[in-house]
């Protein structure tokens, strides 16, 4: 039988006659068609992958140049001239970045961008010390100069108050309350012991937990605001000394003695040689510490040299000449020194001191009662040469 393919086909006319395609010849055909198809796909990859390389090497290149060129691109950030008007108070919290800072300053309209206050404040190498707290500022005011005045403490608006040691709770209250410009009443009506964090030891009783500091308060601040701040300060130096929760109250009311009848470190570590001497079981006083600061107090007095009568009156409950052990609470805001001088007292025996001059607060100590009243008789040649 004829392969069709081999065949080949008459035409009329004696034209030239049509040669089919044989079937191997039909492959290469296809082969070589494949072949060229390959080629300019391969032709296609290899522009498309110079084309991206050059595109890269243009891209790091092109900023080298442009530096070489002396050519810069504009970072400039919109910016006041300064030196600014009117003013605004703004608040800076706690932890916040340049970045948050910015917006809250762009919003307020103290700066005109973001972008000019982060670029001030990365050049300032003090921006870093910004505090927390509410500050007045001009509106429109240069970046830098945004930056310069969150650093003056002058344009910090807060409430500055200081307690010192040995303030009574009245005297706390009435500090507060001049500082807050409110009445003394409403400070004495905030004193809620579970809303200002006392602590339980305390018994309800706040006299001794203001701890003694100078406090920076927000202008909104309120009396429950600065009375929760003070206790809450007084805790803490209790805790970081590592006092135990339990003897928190006892070692205020010690300090509290201690901060009122001797000024100086060493006496203070004395006095509270002399407290513990006294409480113990041998004392030559039947645990009776006879202070004349402890009567004082709860006479409502502060300072001065209590009466013989006044040291017999069994109905004042802090009169230590007739009650023994320690009184019923602190008799003021102990500070740190005293706190330290219970926690640390003196290597001594001694079970009496007095002051014998009230200008310089020199103080002898004694073992002993007949040792003690020749002191005490040099308090009163004292008195007698200073009636005043």
């Amino acid at each position: 039988m004829t392969d069709l393919f081999d065949e080949v086909a008459g035409t009329p006319d004696g034209a030239e006659p049509e040669r089919r395609v044989s079937r191997r010849e039909a492959r290469e055909m296809e082969h070589r068609g494949r072949r060229r198809r390959n080629k300019r796909v391969r032709a296609v990859v290899v522009v498309l992958v110079t084309v991206l390389a050059l595109a890269a090497l243009a891209w790091f290149l092109l900023p080298k140049v442009r530096e070489i060129a002396g050519f810069r691109p504009d970072t400039s950030a919109e910016d006041f001239t300064g030196p600014g008007t009117g003013s605004v108070d703004v608040t800076i919290e706690q932890g916040e970045t340049g970045a948050e800072i910015a917006a809250t300053l762009q919003e307020a309209g103290v700066v005109a961008s973001e972008r000019a206050f982060t670029d001030a404040y990365a050049e300032n190498p003090s921006s870093g010390s910004i505090q927390p707290g509410t500050y007045t500022l001009l509106q429109e005011m240069r970046a830098a100069d945004a930056v310069s005045a969150l650093l003056d403490p002058d344009s910090r608006n807060e409430i500055t108050m200081t307690i010192p040691e040995g303030f009574t709770r009245t005297q706390v209250y009435e500090r507060i309350a001049s500082n807050l410009d409110i009445p003394v009443e409403e400070v004495v009506d905030a004193v809620d012991p579970a809303a200002i964090g006392l602590p339980e030891v305390a018994d309800g009783q706040v006299e001794g937990w203001f701890g003694p500091a100078t406090y920076a308060f927000e202008p909104d601040a309120t009396a429950e605001d600065v009375l929760t701040e003070m206790v809450s300060h007084q805790v803490g130096r209790l805790t970081e000394l590592g006092v135990p929760e339990d003897e928190w109250q006892s070692v205020l009311i010690r300090a509290s003695i201690v901060e009122r009848e001797v000024t100086t470190p060493d006496d203070m570590a004395r006095v509270a040689t002399v407290i513990a001497n006294r409480l113990s079981g041998d004392s030559e006083t039947n645990q009776l510490l006879g202070m004349d600061s402890t009567v004082l107090y709860g006479l409502g007095e502060s300072s001065g040299i209590p009466t013989t009568a006044q040291t017999q009156d069994t109905d004042n409950r802090y009169n230590t000449y007739v009650h023994a052990g320690l009184p019923p609470t602190p008799i003021g805001s102990p500070g740190d020194t005293a706190i330290n001088a219970v926690l640390n007292p003196a290597e001594g025996d001694w079970q009496y001191f007095v002051t014998i001059n009230l200008d310089t607060g020199e103080t002898l100590f004694a073992n002993t009662l007949e040792e003690h009243n020749e002191n005490v008789q040099l308090l009163r040649e004292w008195q007698s040469e200073n009636p005043s």
